[in-house]
């Protein structure tokens, strides 16, 4: 997965200036990005913290790493199946 070029702390920051009631506008030309990236990071970071951000990530790795666990083990299941199937 491609990593963004700015990091959640500065997200977070851009989205409490947007929230002191700074133009959308104005703080895509000042901190150089798109209209896009704005509504973006507002979906995802819209009302967090930076901790709760930080939180969010390791929750998401480990969400990650249980998934490639459970896959794994079902293909080892079901290589198991397929050997005992055929005697």
């Amino acid at each position: 997965m491609r990593r963004g070029r700015f990091t959640e702390n500065q997200i977070i920051a851009v989205l409490r200036e947007h929230e002191a009631s700074v133009k959308t506008a104005e703080l895509c030309r000042k901190h150089c990005i798109s209209d896009a990236t704005f509504y973006n990071g507002k979906a995802r970071y819209g009302g967090m913290t930076v901790s709760e951000a930080a939180r969010l990530r390791t929750l998401e790795d480990e969400n990650r790493r249980l998934k490639n666990l459970l896959a794994e083990s079902m293909l080892d299941v079901s290589a198991l199946k397929d050997l005992l199937g055929k005697y």
